[in-house]
């Protein structure tokens, strides 16, 4: 595994951003199996499928990372990972900065333009947790043909970004978002102009304050004609060690048919 903790000039928000990215690389176990030409080697054959993984409230492009096994479960898998630090913008456009665009275009731009990762729909994911499940629906939703799939972990459905820079975050999590920024308006919107869904993975622990709204956003999904598969835990609630067991369950559950994919999960 190699992990790249980057800087770099945002043109779209103006200032510099942090991100880390997460690529799989030849392992001890690879390197004595050797290749055709007797050495190990970093280049990949292929580039990687990826996935986008958000934050939550309060949290950083190191959460994901520090917090659970991604890192380890990403090299057994042989997937890119990408977390991005978009501070409490709900992944949207609040006040002057525009992380909407930075998520939809800019971060793309500058991941596949600087690390071996797909450009491939077909090979692109996107998840997060609670704010970040918010993010992940809206940007899934607003673009289903850039998605293969994608995971919402206790996603704050009905997240007012507006209001989450207030000082009442849970009141913010439980109001509604304006109509562009909407999950379920969104998803509306594909039935209507008859486009395909990306298949939806939606987790909820049933301890979780959110755990109904995302019952109700399964059930709307559903209803609209979404390929949707829905885990929950009696035992969980807004929680690490929950997003921790399904971060390893959404990423052997993605429907891939990258080389990568084809190898099965290797032994690290």
């Amino acid at each position: 595994m190699a992990k790249f903790t980057c800087n770099f000039i945002s043109y779209t928000l103006k200032r510099t951003v942090d991100i880390t990215v997460v690529l799989p690389t030849p392992t001890i176990p690879d390197s004595m199996g050797m290749t055709g030409d007797g050495h190990p080697h970093h280049t990949p054959k292929e580039k990687y499928p990826v996935v986008y993984l958000l934050h939550g409230m309060g949290n950083n492009h190191a959460q994901w990372t520090g917090y659970t096994n991604v890192e380890l479960f990403a090299e057994e898998r042989q997937i890119a990972i990408v977390n991005i630090s978009a501070e409490n913008k709900s992944y949207v456009k609040v006040g002057g900065d525009d992380f909407f665009t930075f998520v939809s275009q800019e971060l793309p731009d500058f991941v596949t333009g600087m690390f071996p990762v797909s450009t491939k729909p077909e090979d692109t994911y996107i998840a997060g947790l609670s704010m970040g499940g918010f993010g992940t629906l809206v940007h899934a939703l607003s673009f289903p043909e850039r998605f293969k799939a994608f995971g919402a972990f206790s996603a704050a459905v009905h997240l007012n970004p507006g209001a989450l820079m207030g000082d009442d975050p849970v009141a913010a999590a439980n109001s509604e978002a304006p109509a562009e920024y909407n999950p379920s308006e969104l998803a509306k919107k594909i039935a209507a102009e008859g486009k395909a869904f990306p298949k939806a993975y939606i987790a909820c622990g049933a301890k979780d304050f959110l755990y109904e709204a995302n019952q109700q956003f399964r059930d709307e999904l559903i209803a609209l004609g979404a390929d949707v598969t829905w885990d929950e835990h009696p035992d969980y609630g807004h929680e690490w060690r929950f997003w921790n067991l399904e971060i390893e369950k959404f990423l052997d559950w993605l429907p891939r048919t990258d080389v990568y994919a084809q190898q099965g999960k290797r032994q690290i």
